[in-house]
């Protein structure tokens, strides 16, 4: 019996690099160069676009699993993270490293480990065994993580999360300068009595507040103890912390403006300054971060926020792991930090005057 290698468009079997060879009236090897990248220098471009036009004309496209055991890759690379079912953000980052690893003629293989350690282990085991090119591993809440074993055996780069023994590259939003962004969101309407609302005990909450009180710092301004208030990340600790800082406080010894933790949080926030009747953003302004979709422009007004470029990190990670593949050099454990971008709404306005 014949391969499929032997069978043309007249055969049972998909068109071939031969067929193709033989419409274009050229030998095998020159649609082999054509398609593995080496018909520069090696054939004129007539001859390549001649090739070119008889593989359109049969509808051929190259074998992935013959040309991947030439190049001894795959053209798959895997991505682990721990929260796709749950997380509203997860699907900007998959997007973003799809659509880089599809524009490099590779197909991206997910896993959801739900946080197991044992999950993710096993995850990076059976990704080796199916010989990916390299592995993506993401987190769908900054944070520091154990890497998971097997990581080092391939090319491989982490996702808005740091390793615990800043072993691999990442990257990661520069939370930090989010922080100060949002501050200055403020400062230019006017604002000067200023808090902050939500957090919890991780490192978005701190780098955040950190950059909030760079920016206030560099304009003589200081926050008040009272004035910081770490209630969470929900919309429910946004509406406690908001109670406690305007509750009963008279208009002239209250926040004009608040920076909330993310856009639940704000989402709290707005839900208490109707409560008490406080409008905004004409007596207080309101800055969320996150850009949560389905939420943060459809809020009452709509919100101001600054945004988590989980798409670009998507991209970043991707480009970055893409690379290593190409060149066969690992990238240096090093930290990049994306700009986290300004979604400008409804929500902040000029300090009122009083």
């Amino acid at each position: 019996m014949g391969s499929t290698e032997d069978k043309g468009p007249g055969g049972s079997g998909r068109p071939t690099s031969r067929d193709v060879a033989r419409l274009a009236g050229v030998s095998h090897t020159a649609v082999s160069f054509v398609f593995n990248g080496r018909a520069e220098g090696n054939l004129s471009p007539a001859t390549q676009e001649r090739i070119r036009q008889a593989a359109a004309q049969l509808g051929y496209r190259p074998d992935p699993v013959a040309r991947g055991l030439r190049r001894r890759r795959t053209a798959v690379i895997g991505l682990i993270t721990d929260e796709i079912a749950s997380s509203p953000f997860a699907g900007r980052l998959l997007r973003g490293a799809m659509e880089t690893a599809w524009g490099s003629e590779h197909l991206v293989l997910t896993v959801d480990s739900g946080g197991d350690p044992a999950k993710e282990d096993a995850a990076v085991a059976e990704l080796l065994d199916r010989r990916v090119d390299g592995i993506i591993y993401a987190a769908m809440s900054l944070r520091r993580v154990r890497v998971p074993e097997g990581l080092h055996r391939t090319h491989s780069v982490l996702a808005n999360c740091l390793p615990e023994d800043d072993s691999l590259p990442a990257v990661i939003p520069a939370e930090r300068a989010g922080g100060r962004t949002a501050a200055r969101l403020l400062l230019e309407e006017g604002h000067h009595k200023v808090a902050m609302i939500g957090g919890c005990d991780d490192i978005a909450s701190t780098e955040r507040l950190r950059g909030f009180r760079d920016a206030l710092r560099a304009e003589g301004i200081t926050v008040p103890k009272e004035w910081v208030v770490r209630s969470g990340g929900e919309i429910s600790g946004g509406f406690e912390g908001a109670l406690r800082i305007l509750d009963g406080t008279p208009a002239d010894r209250r926040p004009t403006g608040v920076f909330c933790y993310n856009d639940r949080v704000a989402a709290g926030v707005l839900h208490a300054a109707t409560r008490l009747g406080i409008a905004v953003p004409g007596k207080l302004s309101v800055v969320g971060y996150d850009d949560q979709e389905h939420m943060a422009a459809f809020l009452s007004p709509p919100l101001t926020t600054v945004a988590l470029p989980h798409r670009a990190m998507g991209e970043a990670a991707a480009r970055l792991l893409l690379n290593a593949i190409d060149t066969g050099r690992t990238p240096p454990a090093t930290v990049r930090r994306l700009a986290c971008p300004v979604i400008t709404r409804a929500s902040v306005g000029p300090a009122p005057t009083r």
